[in-house]
């Protein structure tokens, strides 16, 4: 799969929490612009890029600003990577992660990610009881993973302002990981106590994002790419004459 105009690009998932063991996959995420011209007809530009083997993602400027207003956790990591593992680097991208913060709201953290965790609870909840299968405890262990880190991410960014992505005492996670196949209750009460941890913390952020500064932004990736798909078209004209 080959996108033009990546902006930024990087290692996500569990290699870059610290989590991945020997056969894990290496995600990859990352945001590229589209031409501007392309944006003006009919039917706009692909949003998204998806691809296995690599395992990647690419999304289109705007809506990944979109996502990233809306607290969405996966988007958010890209622009809070440790340097070592973005693969792709521009002028823009740099502003982007600059401006990070402007993306953040207290309530949209908070619900996001407590969202997020509970979706990986409700999956690993319908597993069973701890007598199903091997590869059906694997799977488990890997959401009862994902809850723990989606909790404690999210709480450090809504009471900090500030997000770690590698994960501190990785091992811990595995453990973790192990008990809730055994015995899925246990991630309801860490679920359940990191609720109660963002109801009586006061979140640095604010209440709303700066979307003015997201939109700024964009506008200044529009314009960089003005004109880019016009001379797509008149080298594809030429060629035709």
């Amino acid at each position: 799969m080959t996108v033009p105009n990546i902006l930024l690009s990087g290692v996500v998932g569990s290699t870059a929490y610290g989590l991945a063991h020997e056969g894990s996959d290496v995600d990859r995420l990352g945001m590229f612009a589209a031409p501007t011209e392309d944006l003006h007809g009919l039917r706009g530009p692909k949003e998204s890029h998806v691809s296995t083997a690599p395992d990647r993602t690419l999304h289109e400027a705007a809506k990944w600003c979109r996502l990233a207003l809306g607290g969405n956790p996966t988007v958010m990591e890209l622009v809070w990577l440790p340097d070592e593992l973005y693969e792709v680097r521009t002028p823009l991208g740099d502003e982007l992660i600059g401006i990070r913060a402007s993306f953040l709201s207290g309530r949209r953290v908070r619900d996001a990610y407590l969202g997020y965790a509970s979706q990986q609870f409700r999956k690993l909840q319908s597993r069973g009881d701890g007598s199903f299968s091997a590869d059906t405890r694997k799977r488990t262990a890997k959401h009862a993973r994902h809850l723990k880190r989606l909790c404690g991410q999210g709480y450090e960014l809504y009471a900090t302002g500030r997000l770690s992505i590698r994960v501190e005492d990785p091992e811990s996670y595995h453990r973790f990981g192990e008990q809730v196949a055994a015995d899925p209750a246990v991630a309801l009460s860490l679920l359940r106590r990191f609720e109660e941890a963002f109801e009586e913390t006061r979140s640095v952020l604010p209440e709303q994002p700066d979307e003015a500064a997201a939109d700024a932004w964009l506008r200044r990736v529009r314009a960089h790419f003005y004109g880019v798909g016009e001379v797509a078209m008149a080298d594809a004209v030429g060629k035709c004459s």
